[in-house]
């Protein structure tokens, strides 16, 4: 067996013009015109795909509170930190910066989910 590429993550959500908010509008991630049998959205991020899928009454908890790099999550890259850092407390998102050291900051979706942000 040989694996070919990476092609997307199924993210669960709950409300979904909220999460089209967040992930068009605050993170800026291209929507993809998608007709889906089911509520939900698609964005595209270079080469792979995010599939934001509507669950009603989700309900999700950390399982790490305190470093939330600890559960899981999805990780994006960006050029510059301090832009993104500035642009999303701007935007009332809660951020905790990498414990590593690490030029990273995590922060969470509106239902929770984990989004790991570094620097390249």
């Amino acid at each position: 067996m040989k694996i070919e590429s990476y092609l997307h993550t199924a993210i669960l959500i709950s409300d979904l013009e909220r999460s089209q908010h967040f992930y068009g509008t605050i993170l800026g991630l291209e929507k993809i015109d998608r007709v889906l049998k089911y509520p939900g959205v698609w964005y595209q991020l270079g080469a792979v795909q995010i599939h934001l899928i509507v669950h009603p009454g989700l309900s999700q908890s950390l399982k790490n509170p305190e470093k939330w790099g600890r559960n899981p999550h999805l990780a994006i890259a960006v050029a510059d930190l301090d832009v993104v850092k500035a642009h999303l407390t701007r935007q009332g998102c809660e951020l905790q910066l990498s414990a590593s050291g690490r030029s990273a900051l995590f922060t969470q979706d509106p239902d929770g989910n984990i989004i790991e942000i570094t620097q390249i």
